[in-house]
């Protein structure tokens, strides 16, 4: 008779009964933190304040003392002492630790062994990072699950999307998405934003544009407001932005707080989505605005040895400057948000801009058949990405074609192209107006009587230009003369004895 060879079950049987018994990674973890932490917060309440603007039970492994935090802190909060007596009450009927202890026992050994009140925030910060851990195992097995059970339809850029928020909300825990917030602590930010307007230069709550007119009437840039800035081609949207990003940039100043944390004081590092011009042509427009030489003459070499130092000089006081430009044409506005976390958590952001608002896709692939409803997921999934990087943006946007069949060419509200979700959704519309441009194209014949009017209609509209504010839901409306010259497409603020009086 043959004899049969053992089955491969057999042989790992016999396997693992000859080696030690298998070892199973276990998610990370410190019991031990979380039983100090606890039994000092049983001793003394007073530590319960140095860990909980970041530590939540959530965050503790042992769900048994994720809920003895969850009530000591209820009871902490109606202003009653948290101990293992008054705890003893919610853990009676709880299940026993073992045969050997109840969970009240358990709060009592806690108690006695507790650690000392100045290595509470030490260990909150080692729970905390080891929940973190956790959280980050969990969303890499959930990409690896997903990658191999991926329906065919969904394409990877939507899957490589979700991680990067899951891992963007991850690592902003804590600062975004704090759900309701006690309204003492509103108005403790607000006054504290007013006593920094009232000792920042120029009194500015928001940030400064540079332009002295333009903040004094919307008190600089407002942190998580959607700003669309809409013109006619030729009036120059992209120059008033480059300049506005420039200046920001150049401001960029931090000062070291006594924690460690450096903290902005002036400016901010800017984000800049150039969905129309590449790179190198923003570059060059701001280099001809601070070198002051026509971006012509740069891109065709015309210039002297004298204006190339320049230029070398101007560059390398740029090339300090945060200032990123993102080129790509075409994105999504889901792709444009991940991108802007991204800055915001690598470099830092202050100001986002979106050169322009038109050329970005809605994330929805029959969105085209719908331009209104594309245009509406585009606005507000900017507002929304304003609020959560808590920075200004500024899109620019295109106006529509009737401007230019009225006499007068002053755009409002009403001209904005699928108007009404970004009218509604925008914090500030700002409209882009030199009159200059419209006039020098009506140039009647030399000689004539008219020609003589038409040159005193551009001696008064020349170098100049309006930013005309059509709605600010914090500030007033109205219009801003700015200088404006047409060979460095540079805006500047007007001489003092050319503004137009307050009303």
């Amino acid at each position: 008779m043959t004899q049969i060879s053992a089955l491969p079950t057999d042989n790992l049987r016999a396997a693992a009964a000859a080696e030690e018994p298998l070892t199973f990674r276990q998610a990370p973890h410190n019991i031990e933190a979380e039983q100090a932490l606890l039994g000092a917060i049983l001793v003394n309440n007073e530590c319960l304040d140095r860990i909980s603007s970041f530590l939540k039970p959530e965050h503790f492994y042992d769900p048994l003392h994720a809920e003895v935090l969850h009530v000591a802190t209820k009871l902490i909060q109606a202003g009653k002492h948290a101990n293992p007596v008054t705890l003893k009450t919610f853990f009676e009927n709880a299940e026993p630790i073992d045969q050997h202890m109840t969970v009240p026992q358990y709060l009592g050994r806690l108690a006695a062994s507790a650690t000392t009140i100045i290595n509470a925030h030490d260990y909150g910060r080692t729970i905390y990072d080891l929940a973190i851990r956790r959280q980050l195992i969990m969303i890499g097995e959930d990409m690896v699950n997903t990658a191999f059970d991926s329906p065919i339809d969904q394409p990877p850029e939507t899957q490589i999307q979700e991680a990067e928020t899951r891992l963007y909300d991850l690592a902003e825990a804590g600062k975004y998405g704090q759900g309701f917030q006690d309204f003492r602590a509103a108005l403790t930010t607000a006054i504290n934003m007013a006593d920094g307007a009232f000792k920042r230069a120029g009194h500015l709550s928001g940030l400064a544009t540079g332009l002295t007119d333009l903040d004094r009437k919307m008190g600089g840039l407002q942190k998580s407001d959607l700003i669309i800035l809409a013109g006619r081609p030729s009036m120059g949207k992209t120059a008033l932005v480059t300049n506005i990003a420039y200046n920001v940039a150049r401001n960029f100043r931090t000062e070291q707080k006594p924690d460690g944390t450096e903290e902005v004081v002036d400016g901010a590092v800017v984000g800049f989505f150039s969905l129309e011009m590449s790179a190198e042509q923003l570059a060059t427009r701001i280099l001809s605005e601070q070198a002051e030489i026509p971006s012509e003459k740069i891109r065709r070499g015309m210039i002297d040895e004298t204006q190339f130092g320049k230029l070398v000089h101007v560059s390398q006081e740029m090339g300090r400057i945060p200032l990123y430009i993102d080129q790509t044409g075409g994105i999504t506005i889901a792709q444009l948000s991940a991108r802007a976390r991204k800055l915001k958590r690598q470099k830092g952001l202050g100001l986002l801009i979106v050169d322009y608002l038109q050329l970005l896709a809605g994330s929805s692939r029959n969105a085209t058949a719908n331009r209104v409803q594309e245009i509406t997921e585009i606005t507000t999934g900017l507002k929304a990405l304003a609020k959560e990087l808590e920075v200004p943006i500024i899109a620019l946007s295109q106006l529509s074609r009737q401007v230019e069949q009225r006499e007068d060419k002053r755009p409002q509200l009403s001209d904005l192209r699928e108007s009404g979700s970004i009218e509604q959704d925008a914090d500030v519309v700002m409209f882009v107006f030199r009159e200059e441009y419209y006039v020098e194209r009506k140039k009647p014949k030399e000689g004539t009587e008219e020609f003589f009017r038409w040159q005193q209609e551009m001696e008064a509209a020349s170098g100049k230009a309006e930013v005309i504010i059509g709605k600010q839901r914090h500030g007033p409306v109205g219009t801003v003369v700015l200088a404006f010259e047409g060979q460095f497409t540079r805006f500047g603020n007007l001489a003092q004895e050319y503004q137009l009086p307050e009303h």
